[in-house]
């Protein structure tokens, strides 16, 4: 458990305990006539501290009183005692006080959303109406999913009489922990892609590492543009891009190392999932991509983008109205999305024109040249693997134009071939029907 996280969790809390101390002073004035107006402390910085919870609100500014309703969740997770003082009874009817709003759930006060409207303003009209506003499906509490809102009689119920939980992973990770990866599954159509590769091992073109470079500096430093700078009312949200090239190319492997390189998950989308039978269906099933993204910072990949993404057809029935309300349903959360976009094409000629029109990027990931297919050869093969003097790689690399993904499928051909036969070194005869066999896959001859 990290020190940072332990430290920022204790700032909050202390501030959060502040503010209760701060209304109930002001509501139970020790003066009579004392004016019941009360001035809130503010929440605390964290600074760029690499707390969980503070990386959260860099990336997320909240509001104070979203701060506070996050804060008050805490609390009940993390210091219960805290929220001892709700339990005050009215000594005039004996009883609670109802303005407070809360449930006892096992002998502890659990917070609901009366709560946190009685900590903003004394329960008044103004702080319930905030109160409903902030816990708003669209809003970020709810849309990074950190609160949940539910009555026990369902999802239905009042966010002003329902509890006020975190949600079941918000609490392990702010201590320090990561939070729960989605599964890939009919619900949500898209899993997570990570490499055990680094920069360094990637073999591209000159041209496409430095287009590369300019998304990997808006990972970096695409908050404090939009933030520090004030440049968010000019310029669109996020980042989107347009990976294109043949098969093979890096394509895929690029975007799972800028996301290791960032720190951030990445995404694939599968395009086999999100595109349903079901008019309808396809634009749910994105929206949980989106949403699940947003509230991770993931950076979401789609591959083979033309199959959902293509050129918009005439609308000559319902099924192709619908197809084309949901590409307009795309544009749309791509352009609000403030994250990384990335949509991998081997033919880019078939993406609908206002697409085209909406990528920052657009890298082109060419077959690599010789001297770059040398340098996938050397590198791909094992430390263990041996060669038969015979075997030249640079005369390979020149005579036959693979792709980084056909060449590592030959050397892994050839190395299993060798492996079986005793670890025996690798001849030029191997190598040559493992690429005829690459070749003939691609419906190309290998001479």
């Amino acid at each position: 458990m990290a020190t940072a996280d332990l430290e920022a969790l204790e700032r909050e809390l202390t501030w959060f305990a502040a503010a209760i101390d701060a209304r109930f002073t002001a509501y139970f004035p020790r003066e009579p006539g004392a004016a019941p107006g009360v001035e809130l402390p503010p929440p605390p910085e964290h600074g760029d501290a690499p707390a969980a919870y503070a990386r959260l609100l860099r990336a997320h500014p909240l509001a104070a009183s979203e701060r506070l309703a996050l804060a008050l969740a805490l609390a009940a997770e993390l210091r219960p005692q805290l929220l001892d003082v709700f339990f005050v009874k009215n000594a005039t009817f004996d009883r609670r006080f109802s303005e407070f709003g809360g449930a006892r759930i096992d002998d502890d006060f659990t917070p609901t959303g009366e709560t946190l409207a009685f900590l903003l303003d004394a329960g008044s009209l103004a702080a319930r109406a905030e109160v409903v506003a902030l816990l708003d499906p669209e809003r970020p509490l709810r849309r990074l999913d950190l609160l949940r809102a539910a009555a026990s009689g369902g999802p239905s119920g009042s966010p002003l009489k329902s509890p006020l939980r975190l949600a079941p992973d918000v609490v392990v990770h702010f201590l320090g922990g990561a939070r729960r990866q989605p599964a890939l599954d009919l619900d949500f159509p898209a899993a997570r892609i990570t490499t055990a590769l680094e920069w360094e091992d990637l073999v591209l073109n000159p041209s496409t590492l430095r287009q590369l470079r300019d998304i990997e500096v808006f990972l970096a430093h695409g908050a404090t543009l939009m933030r520090d700078w004030g440049m968010a009312p000019r310029l669109r949200p996020g980042h989107r891009a347009l990976f294109h090239g043949p098969p093979g190319t890096g394509k895929t492997m690029s975007a799972a190392l800028l996301g290791k390189l960032a720190d951030r998950d990445v995404y694939r989308v599968d395009l086999s999932q999100i595109v349903s039978k079901y008019i309808g269906e396809t634009a749910k099933n994105l929206a949980r991509v989106f949403d699940g993204a947003q509230r991770g910072g993931w950076i979401l990949f789609f591959d083979e983008a033309d199959a959902l993404f293509g050129r918009r057809s005439a609308a000559k029935d319902a099924h192709d109205r619908y197809a084309n309300q949901e590409t307009a349903f795309l544009l749309q959360r791509i352009e609000s999305f403030d994250g990384v976009t990335i949509l991998a094409s081997n033919l880019p000629d078939n993406l609908d024109d206002a697409f085209a029109r909406r990528f920052e990027s657009v890298v082109y990931f060419p077959l690599p040249r010789p001297p770059e297919r040398l340098r996938l050869w050397e590198r791909g093969l094992s430390p263990r693997a041996r060669l038969d003097p015979r075997v030249d790689l640079a005369a390979l690399a020149d005579a036959y134009e693979l792709s980084g993904a056909a060449i590592m499928n030959v050397l892994r051909r050839v190395s299993l071939a060798a492996i079986a036969a005793g670890e025996r070194p690798i001849t030029p005869e191997d190598l040559i029907r493992a690429i005829r066999y690459e070749l003939a896959k691609e419906g190309r001859s290998g001479g």
